[in-house]
């Protein structure tokens, strides 16, 4: 049966595609016990690797895809476009992944994002594509001082670099070890970044070991450690210094990751109407007989002349299957025959951060008239990353802060209230004590998210690079792989994930 012959499937308008994860906090996983349900076990297989009978009736397609994300959905559009027949299989009951946006209350266009959240200018394949679909964006709000509290002190300042209280660690950051990550980063090829010159050594230290040997003020190892923290969400003792500097290489310069709104970095701009709703649109215009929700493949059956990938509730036949979702999360699908082992291994290894991000929703954005622009760094934390994320038009105002790494694995399991007390005790410290009384509060709990995982992005320890990098993006039989862990510019941003979306529908059209 095709997939427009496919009973009982509702049309899915926005209100469904949304439907489902818009929970607070913890609450928007769902129960791990329920998720892991499947509607049927993986049967022994001959060693022709004849797919079992399904439990389900087939969908066919040229193509399927696994992960309803932006990278899965520009694959799936871009397939389609082409005039082949595709299905999207998305774990969740929404699309849109690791981009998810919440209602503040307000106009229909006034949303906070829980995931993805900013475009810039240089990230030109997430903004062509909003372009297609007619979607626009805004400049986040940057008129004003930042602030930088470090040691209980909080200094308002302006520039890329919080003011330290050692002068000397913002010359020796700015004139030194910026300049030298970015000359290092460029000898980093992006396609191959396991054959740089130096890529042994880099791959054997972390990004944290080499700023032991290479920043000499215990404040500019401080700056240096929160600005990676805020990239990956994980410590600088959690990276490998040579995919750190692949990852410098993939923004175009380290400036780009870590420059503040409105210096040209990736902060600059913010989605109307939401960065899930760049899914959404993509989504409707696939349909809802190509896009299948609350459907978490389990299996996947490559045979000598088609592939069968198992969900729940629905099996695809297909010539060619993109995987569009992290590394991590692709090693829990069962593969038949089994994968090569670089790319079983691969999966093991590739971590993502630990995340939680916190929106407080005012009346007014009262540290405007302070004359703040809302940016926030601090070395306390447990939020240490804050923006103005109010919308377009100013009101309501809205605080969005950031939780990473450490101080997010010790708060994502307690209850909503203490993480909230506990968020809201820093945004106070920042903003005073009219910040701590916001009249909505709530936050999202990346950790807890069974089909991510974590958040913002799956990364390579030392060692994992070098040894199995080879497997990440290599098709291995019908199976191609995607997702914004896969891309060569700007990984782990949304336009890391639609180039390799795109990337892997060229792969498998060319296949087919």
């Amino acid at each position: 049966m095709t997939p427009d012959n496919e009973p009982g499937q509702r049309p899915i308008t926005r209100r469904r595609f949304v439907a489902g994860s818009l929970a607070t906090g913890a609450a928007a996983a769902l129960p791990g016990a329920a998720e892991a349900k499947t509607t049927h076990k993986p049967k022994h297989h001959k060693p022709t690797h004849k797919p079992a009978k399904p439990a389900s009736t087939v969908h066919q397609a040229d193509v399927a895809v696994v992960g309803a994300g932006l990278s899965g959905l520009t694959a799936a559009r871009q397939i389609a476009a082409a005039g082949r027949s595709v299905i999207v299989l998305e774990a969740r009951g929404r699309v849109g992944g690791r981009c998810y946006s919440r209602s503040i209350g307000a106009g229909a266009s006034d949303v906070a994002n829980m995931g993805a959240t900013f475009v810039g200018p240089t990230q030109t394949q997430i903004l062509e594509l909003m372009g297609e679909l007619g979607i626009s964006k805004f400049p986040v709000y940057a008129t004003g001082n930042l602030l930088w509290y470090e040691s209980g002190k909080l200094t308002p300042y302006t520039g890329t670099i919080p003011p330290a209280n050692n002068p000397a660690a913002v010359v020796e950051l700015g004139e030194v070890v910026l300049p030298d990550i970015d000359q290092m980063a460029q000898s980093v090829p992006l396609d191959a970044p396991w054959t740089a010159p130096n890529a042994t050594a880099w791959d054997s230290m972390t990004a944290d070991t080499w700023a032991q040997q290479n920043i000499h003020t215990a404040d500019g190892q401080k700056l240096y450690s929160l600005a990676v923290d805020a990239v990956f969400s994980v410590l600088p003792r959690d990276v490998s210094f040579l995919y750190f500097l692949f990852y410098v290489h993939a923004a175009g310069g380290i400036n780009n990751l870590v420059a503040n709104a409105g210096q040209g970095g990736a902060q600059d701009f913010r989605v109307s109407g939401g960065t899930q709703g760049i899914a959404i649109k993509m989504a409707d215009q696939l349909g809802h007989k190509r896009v299948l929700l609350s459907q978490p493949v389990r299996r996947i059956s490559q045979g000598s002349r088609s592939v069968y990938v198992y969900a729940d509730k629905a099996t695809v036949k297909a010539q060619r299957v993109v995987v569009a979702i992290p590394p991590h999360l692709a090693g829990r699908i069962v593969y038949e025959p089994g994968l090569p082992s670089g790319r079983d291994q691969l999966t093991q290894r590739m971590p993502i951060g630990s995340l939680i991000k916190t929106i407080a929703v005012y009346d007014t954005p009262f540290w405007r008239s302070a004359g703040l622009n809302g940016q926030v760094t601090s070395d306390t934390g447990p939020v240490t990353v804050m923006f103005d994320a109010s919308p377009a038009s100013g009101t309501p105002g809205v605080l969005l802060g950031f939780i990473d790494g450490d101080d997010a694995r010790q708060l994502s399991d307690q209850s909503a209230a203490a993480r909230a007390t506990a968020a809201l005790k820093s945004y106070a410290t920042y903003f005073g004590q009219q910040a701590a009384n916001p009249r909505m509060y709530f936050d999202q709990v990346w950790d807890k998210e069974i089909y991510t995982g974590g958040c913002p992005v799956g990364l390579m320890p030392p060692g994992v690079m070098v040894e199995y990098g080879g497997a990440l993006r290599s098709a291995m039989g019908r199976i191609h792989w995607a997702g914004t862990e896969t891309a060569t510019v700007w990984t782990g941003y949304m336009d890391g994930a639609v180039q390799a979306g795109k990337r892997a529908a060229s792969e498998a059209l060319a296949a087919l």
